[in-house]
């Protein structure tokens, strides 16, 4: 029991050295080479030559999830919720390639026999999570402007046209008779399968449709995915902890695509609704929210109106907020709105 707290006091300090370090560092594009160099160079160091006793206490399974998943979907709420939306891009960026790859390799450590080598893997992959957003390397940013916006971009961008088609056509046709049969085949098979499926369901579409959001000018598909990612990987994190003692259960992993289709298509704009009602109020972040959206209200309004007509429902829409609460009659609010215009 002594070691468990121990471990879980050491990710946690991990933790907060994280959060410290993305905190008061100012980024730097990641275009320095010599600073990329200077990081694999201490992260190979420091995973190889630790002590086994240390690394043991720090490597951990918990740790990896703390650095690689906790932390990005705090950082991502709060992204949705700040009015500035340049970092909406830029955690969208992480999702797009440090999401998947921890959703991908949470299986590695199940396989691993040797306790060594499980601490140098969970070692780098702690390192290279924190590289993707590291201020100082910015190596999420660095990926997609050197890589996946150059030579993705052009070619997801039909893909996703293709796949967002194919999931429309699949909800036209779609009944009773269809999704049964599919659940009945989904059932029979082996519980890795499955979670193949529930982690594959819920990355590809999203991958695809996250590169060509973060290509475009349209930041409400930005936050739209970014919003998904959030609610996404905190659904993944608790299947990841519950598949151990309920992945052989059946229906669980039926359930969880359940959740994931109902977190990710427009229709029912799930992501959003956990986003608000869950996410923000646990994250503390509800009047921040409230900014956000003034902001976006705002901006459409700029978009939508003439300049004059815009100027007469913004000194409106300021006058009602500026009335004391105590004083305000939520009825007269129309009458007032209509007198301004």
């Amino acid at each position: 029991v002594a070691n468990i707290w121990i471990k879980a006091g050491c990710s946690f300090a991990v933790l907060a050295a994280v959060a410290l370090t993305y905190k008061f560092l100012k980024p730097n594009s990641g275009r320095v080479p010599k600073i990329h160099g200077l990081y694999w160079a201490v992260t190979i160091s420091t995973v190889l030559l630790v002590p086994e006793d240390v690394a043991s206490y720090v490597f951990t399974a918990l740790t990896v999830t703390l650095v690689g998943a906790i932390y990005p979907i705090h950082r991502a709420i709060k992204a949705c919720c700040t009015p500035y939306e340049g970092d909406d891009k830029e955690w969208l960026q992480f999702w797009m390639i440090g999401g998947v790859l921890f959703m991908a390799t949470t299986w590695v450590n199940d396989v691993m026999q040797d306790e060594r080598i499980e601490d140098i893997w969970f070692g780098f992959l702690i390192f290279a999570f924190f590289w993707l957003y590291f201020p100082l390397t910015c190596g999420a940013r660095l990926i997609y402007d050197g890589f996946t916006e150059p030579f993705l971009g052009p070619r997801v961008k039909a893909l996703q046209q293709e796949m967002t088609t194919f999931i429309l056509y699949v909800q036209a046709v779609a009944n009773a008779l269809h999704i049964y049969l599919v659940w009945m085949f989904f059932m029979i098979l082996p519980a890795g399968s499955k979670r193949f499926i529930a982690i594959a369901l819920g990355t590809v579409y999203p991958s695809l449709s996250s590169i060509t959001a973060t290509a475009s000018d349209e930041m409400e598909d930005v936050t739209y995915w970014l919003t998904y990612w959030s609610a996404y990987g905190c659904l993944f994190v608790i299947m990841d902890i519950l598949e151990t003692w309920l992945g052989q259960i059946p229906g669980f992993y039926a359930l969880m695509i359940l959740i994931t289709v109902y977190l990710m298509l427009p229709m029912f704009r799930g992501a959003d609704k956990v986003f608000r009602n869950i996410l923000v109020p646990l994250a503390g972040l509800k009047e921040m929210l409230i900014l956000r959206d003034s902001y976006r209200i705002k901006k459409q309004m700029l978009r939508d109106l003439d300049p004059e007509r815009a100027k007469i429902v913004g000194r409106s829409v300021s006058q009602i907020f500026e009335e004391r609460d105590d004083e305000a009659d939520p009825a007269e609010l129309h009458g007032q709105l209509k007198r301004s215009w």
